[in-house]
């Protein structure tokens, strides 16, 4: 399921990363890799705020949709 359906406060593994390869690139280099956990700390609008790698970041809704988890 996407990221975008996870629950504010629930960990979860990354499984997969879907999209084309710059939109991958960039979501690796800001910590969305395979196996790794990821946490919602915040919606609004449907954007998100998560923590990764002991990092918040913050992304859109149609970015967090290509992050399977």
């Amino acid at each position: 399921m996407p990221l975008t359906m996870l629950r504010i406060g629930e960990p979860n593994n990354i499984k997969n990363i879907v999209g084309n390869d710059s939109a991958k690139c960039h979501l690796e280099h800001l910590g969305f890799v395979t196996g790794e956990t990821v946490t919602v700390v915040a919606e609004l609008a449907g954007n998100l705020i998560v923590n990764v790698k002991d990092a918040r970041i913050a992304l859109s809704k149609s970015m967090a949709n290509r992050i399977m988890v």
